[in-house]
């Protein structure tokens, strides 16, 4: 059951007439300094300022075949090719990502629970924690689409209805991540300023979104002022390294032109005390498979 909008302050008001910036007014690490978990106290001061940390070996080689296997096995079945969780490349007609793939497989499930990951999770937003949004990408060599610029917060604020910033994404490599096959970008120290796009939600923007970003995109006026204010940091690493980055972070990836692959899956927690009411600038909330409504915490 959600709470009425009018019920729930808009802290972060986007979607409106002009592009407006707002000065982050949450915490990035909910926890009290000493809260045991998985992170180090310099890791969570990193992520505190850069928005983002890096892991070098989340998962090990073993477990990268396994998940690999599982992603393969996923994205050739049929069934769910013709399932709405699975979105397709625009031009190659190929599978780019596969939505709530921790309910479509219990391998990915395990994932999920697993303290490395969801103690993560829980350390850093303080609370118990669901799952948001989960996701297999495939981004596979000679011409997979990136995607532009944006703040995740931004879009899950507007269409799914996040009130506050306690939410953290966590990018788990299953393939290697080079300086030129589409990985991440992120632009350090950005996700402490909102920045609320102008334009209104389109019906079903998510239908188009998912492929190719248009609502929710920020100008190139501010973007060049964020790029040159926070630089551009870009990801690289081995199959199993991971970045946990702030729901806030300004961030995108480029097309992937060279022969070498980039597959990941995408884990975003929500604290429990974080729940989703009404959207705040959509006319209805995107669908369960993408801003989950069901806030059962991971166990």
């Amino acid at each position: 059951m959600t709470i009425a909008r009018e019920r729930t302050a808009d802290l972060y008001p986007t979607r409106g007439a002009t592009e407006v910036s707002t000065p982050r007014q949450d915490p990035v690490v909910w926890s009290p300094p000493g809260t045991p978990g998985p992170v180090g106290a310099e890791q969570l001061a990193g992520l505190e300022r850069d928005g983002f940390l890096s892991v070098e070996q989340l998962i090990t080689p073993d477990e990268v075949a396994g998940y690999r296997a599982e992603l393969d096995r996923l994205i050739t079945d049929p069934d769910i090719r013709a399932d709405e969780r699975s979105i397709v490349e625009p031009k190659s007609q190929e599978i780019r990502s596969v939505f709530e793939v921790h309910r479509i497989s219990e391998v990915f499930a395990g994932l999920v629970r697993d303290p490395r990951v969801v103690g993560t999770a829980r350390q850093i937003l303080g609370s118990d924690v669901y799952v948001h949004q989960s996701r297999i990408n495939v981004k596979p060599g000679f011409g997979a689409s990136g995607f532009y610029w944006h703040s995740d917060f931004e879009t899950w604020h507007a269409e799914d209805g996040l009130p506050r910033m306690r939410t953290i994404s966590v990018s788990i490599a299953l393939t290697e991540n080079y300086d030129t096959n589409g990985g991440l970008m992120i632009m350090p120290g950005s996700h402490q300023t909102f920045l609320g796009c102008a334009g209104e939600t389109p019906k079903d923007n998510y239908k188009k979104s998912l492929q190719m970003q248009d609502a929710g995109t920020p100008s190139d006026e501010a973007l060049t002022r964020f790029a040159q204010e926070h630089g551009i940091k870009l990801f690289t690493g081995p199959a199993g390294s991971a970045t946990w980055f702030d729901c806030n972070c300004m961030h995108g990836s480029g097309d992937n032109i060279t022969p070498y692959p980039r597959s990941n899956v995408f884990i975003v927690f929500n604290s429990v005390e974080n729940t989703a009411v009404e959207p705040f600038a959509a006319p209805v909330p995107r669908p369960d498979y993408i801003g989950a409504r069901d806030f059962t915490p991971v166990r």
